[in-house]
């Protein structure tokens, strides 16, 4: 059972969240928060796999609410779900450990996918968004770049293969069919991936490939 927290400041959007959740009978909605400090304040008290987690919110905002809850012992998922003029907000997320986002106005069935996948381990970004906004965003940050390649210089070819995928959003399955391996076999290159990029999961290690890629 995957045990989801909910964090939003409009009352109707958490409450609409809760009915599509409880909806899945693999999921259980375990806790609520309308902002930040209250969602750490649960993560805490509740063990959290899955947040769907706002962006702007009053009090503590959703960006500084995912370091802060990167840095719990057990740290939950993170989804973050906003709308589109946010892009910016949603790609500091996405740099502050976020494991994914969607559009508010994703279709129900997306999301409800997309929180088994997050709890699985993969990262569930918007497919056209997610692109936009990592390529608007992060090539403003240039002097990046360097390190970024320094890091990525230690990746074997197939590693980097791997992640040119996962920079694209491919799931450890996408990579498998793509490469002609066994899925556990992605699950292992991206564990190391990880590893040598010093990053804590799939979005970071695509971010870090977009900051060398051409603008």
């Amino acid at each position: 059972m995957i045990r989801a927290m909910i964090v939003d400041d409009d009352a109707l959007v958490r409450l609409g969240l809760c009915d599509l959740l409880g909806t899945d009978p693999g999921i259980e909605v375990v806790a609520q928060a309308a902002e930040g400090l209250q969602a750490i304040e649960q993560a805490t008290a509740h063990r959290i796999d899955v947040a769907l987690m706002d962006v702007r919110m009053p009090r503590m905002d959703g960006i500084t609410a995912i370091t802060r809850l990167r840095a719990l012992p057990h740290p939950p998922r993170i989804i973050t779900l906003t709308t589109f003029d946010l892009d910016e907000y949603v790609y500091n997320a996405l740099a502050a450990g976020a494991d994914g986002f969607l559009l508010k106005d994703t279709d129900p069935a997306e999301i409800l996918r997309a929180v088994h996948l997050v709890a699985a381990g993969s990262a569930m970004l918007h497919p056209v968004a997610a692109r936009r906004l990592i390529d608007r965003y992060h090539h403003t940050a240039r002097p990046r770049a360097a390190a970024a390649q320094q890091r990525i210089d230690r990746l074997t070819p197939r590693e980097r293969e791997v992640l040119a995928l996962l920079a694209e959003g491919a799931t450890n399955a996408d990579i498998a069919a793509a490469l002609g391996m066994r899925e556990s076999t992605a699950k292992a290159h991206v564990s190391r991936i990880l590893t040598a990029l010093g990053v804590t999961n799939r979005v970071q290690a695509a971010l870090f490939a977009r900051d060398i890629s051409p603008a």
